[in-house]
């Protein structure tokens, strides 16, 4: 094939185009992103059940702990066929665990563990998510806070496995480090790993007997960036130099029901002062035969990783901050809860959008802005954009389009420099899709009412190659954000293998059509970001991970190839394209105004390998040779890419493939090897 690049300009490229969306869906944030180790660490875990319009939760308190050592009474860890329960005892070890109330560290929290030890080195443990992981050579940092009931003696913090200690550390009751009101005392100790373990059990002892009542129990490795995030995790983000992220969702900003909705708010505090909530994921999957309690029922949000460490994330990774507001509706698709339009409780709604735009970017003489300054942030974040509802659509009950209004109007008329992201709904073939987009078309007349439509597709590959035209004739009055796209050439819970080439091939040839509709097509991201081996309820997605290692999948390295060879404007190939797709071959070309580099991205969806001949207009005679980077299958070893923890796990994992580079003259033919995608700049 030859490929004509004319040097006229046709859309401009927006430099932020290509994002991430993250949502706590897979144990993304605890157990992941957040680089907690301890499950449960403020004994408020509860247990999610029900089905759709009837959803409850019980209080499991004590859910990932246990007493240690084990004697033939014990239970511990993730004992999910344990009934909810409030206390634990193990006569042999003579220890007794309860969770209780009464004079609790936090309002918001109420409950803490109260132990009672009759022997000498006895305690409690916590396996965390699947067991706690440690590198060699690497310190673990531990926060609790304790209350010595009847108690002298010191506090033994160890990692342990098969009966071997791996980290361990000393401080005596006396060593406190500070005291709330209530005269719970906080204690920092340190402790190093001589050797890398995985599958292990961390463990407080008392050295002594007596009763010592303890809450928010926090273990964190030295290495987390700014003592928050997992660094494997970061950096695997970072290295897509993401345009912006989207948060906190998804579901989660909705919730199954009203009160399981995501509260920002209450993630403006101390750790220890956020509210737990049960996470909307819980109960995914549940049905009669598991009589509407699911394998995940303990999926719980701590909201370590809250609004003020997503903001902080996104100016860590050089992303765009897009939070998105509840609308007042709970997820349309499991509930029918709402707030009324006219209510209070739905001007509270709005007033939580004005309120964060104020802790984003208000100074630290306005109320929410001295919040972030008090966080340890005094400059604004600069926020620009803020999504209304997520996924949601009008029905006779549910007025969507009126609730939109509202919310931009009291949003433009304090801070008319905002850009509001729409809803299309769930979908884009149905009367939900059709029927937002004549609203906002009905508003075109007014150029800030909407800054762009967020659209979602999951769908089989074939439809992603069969609409690689989709943009070609939408007007081009209101722009679209490709908020939530994935190819599912398989799905489910736990299928890291539904991560394939052929899937993200297939994402590769649809993103030639954003990329060549960028006058339209402003934002775009894949979802889900995360998924932790055998923690998932939803297949595929960008990143696996498990303790110790992440997996990239062929769909990372594609959205990685797009983000970081984007150019300032697309150039113009004489339609070309279409006659291209029919011999299975998908391009669009870019040029970078400031490298003075022409940017083409082809993928080649064949069996065989395909050559193509590159025919450069005049105007670019004096680029004379190319540099290409290649993602397809792999061959006898993987590459490393700069990411930590990329060799292989012993069980099923995404479809393994390669990125290889290469270079040549532009005079001469490339060759697309088969089942590949290929940028080239020259």
């Amino acid at each position: 094939m030859e490929l004509k690049i004319n040097a006229d300009r046709c859309a401009k490229i927006m430099p932020d185009m290509i994002g991430l969306f993250f949502e706590d869906i897979n144990y993304a944030a605890d157990g992941g992103l957040y680089a907690e180790m301890i499950e449960n660490r403020s004994f408020e875990f509860v247990r999610a059940a029900g089905d759709a319009r009837d959803y409850f939760f019980e209080y499991d308190g004590l859910y990932g702990w246990g007493v240690f050592p084990a004697g033939g009474n014990a239970v511990y860890g993730m004992a999910q066929d344990v009934p909810c329960g409030t206390s634990l005892s193990d006569p042999e070890a003579s220890i007794t665990l309860r969770a209780v109330q009464g004079s609790p560290l936090s309002e918001e929290n109420p409950h803490y563990l109260r132990v009672t030890a009759e022997k000498a080195d006895s305690g409690f443990c916590n396996q965390g998510y699947g067991g706690i992981a440690l590198k060699q050579g690497l310190d673990y940092h531990l926060t609790f806070f304790a209350r010595c009931v009847s108690y002298r003696g010191s506090f033994c913090a160890k990692v342990v496995k098969d009966g071997k200690c791996c980290a361990s550390a000393v401080v005596s009751c006396e060593d406190h480090c500070g005291e709330t009101f209530n005269y719970f005392r906080k204690y920092r100790m340190t402790l190093h790993a001589v050797e890398d373990v995985t599958g292990a059990l961390f463990v407080l002892l008392l050295t002594e007997p007596g009763t010592v009542e303890f809450d928010f129990i926090s273990l964190f490795p030295a290495d987390a960036v700014a003592g928050i995030f997992r660094r494997d995790l970061f950096d695997a983000l970072k290295a897509l130099k993401p345009g912006f992220m989207r948060f906190p969702g998804g579901c989660i900003v909705e919730g199954n029901t009203l009160s399981n909705r995501y509260r920002y708010k209450d993630s403006l505090t101390e750790p220890w002062n956020r509210k737990n909530n049960w996470n909307r994921w819980a109960v995914h999957g549940n049905c009669k035969e598991n009589g509407f309690c699911g394998q995940y029922s303990h999926y719980n949000q701590t909201l370590g990783l809250g609004y003020y460490e997503y903001f902080l994330l996104c100016e860590r990774i050089g992303a765009a901050p897009l939070p998105v507001m509840n609308v007042g509706f709970a997820c349309q698709y499991q509930s029918t809860e709402q707030v009324a339009i006219n209510s209070p409780e739905f001007a509270a709604f709005v007033q939580d959008a004005l309120d964060l735009i104020e802790f984003a970017n208000g100074g630290t003489d306005t109320k929410w802005g001295a919040v972030r300054g008090k966080m340890g942030h005094p400059q604004p974040f600069g926020l620009t954009l803020l999504g209304i509802g997520n996924e949601q659509w009008q029905t006779q009950r549910a007025d969507f389009f009126e609730r939109y209004s509202a919310f931009e109007t009291a949003v433009h008329n304090v801070y008319p420099d905002i850009r509001l992201i729409g809803s299309a709904g769930p979908d884009i073939t149905s009367e939900r899709y059709t029927a937002a987009w004549d609203f906002y078309r009905r508003h075109a007349d007014q150029p800030d009412f909407v800054y762009a439509v967020d659209e979602h597709y999951y769908v089989r590959p074939e439809w992603l190659y069969e609409h690689v035209d989709f943009y070609d004739e939408y007007p081009r009055d209101i722009k679209v954000f490709a908020g939530e796209y994935a190819a599912h050439p398989a799905s489910g819970m736990n299928r890291p293998d539904a991560n394939t080439l052929e899937g993200a091939l297939a994402e590769a040839a649809f993103l030639t059509n954003l990329e060549r509709n960028a006058d339209v097509v402003v934002m775009a991201s894949y979802a889900p970001l995360f998924a932790r081996l055998d923690y998932a309820q939803w297949s595929p997605d960008m990143i696996w991970f498990d303790a110790v290692d992440v997996y990239p999948t062929a769909s990372y390295y594609v959205q990685q190839l797009y983000s970081c060879n984007m150019g300032d404007v697309t150039l113009d190939t004489q339609g070309q394209e279409k006659e291209a797709a029919k011999e299975g071959l998908y391009y669009s070309v870019s040029y970078s105004e400031k490298e003075n580099e022409v940017i083409v991205k082809i993928v080649n969806s064949n069996d065989g390998a395909r050559a193509v001949r590159l025919r450069p207009d005049d105007a670019f005679a004096a680029h004379k040779n190319y540099r290409a980077r290649t993602l397809a299958a792999a061959g006898d070893s993987l590459p490393d890419h700069g990411l930590p923890g990329s060799g292989r796990a012993a069980h099923r994992l995404p479809e393994a493939v390669s990125v290889t580079d290469s270079d040549g003259a532009v005079s001469e033919e490339i060759l697309l090897p088969e089942k590949s995608f290929t940028v080239v700049r020259f």
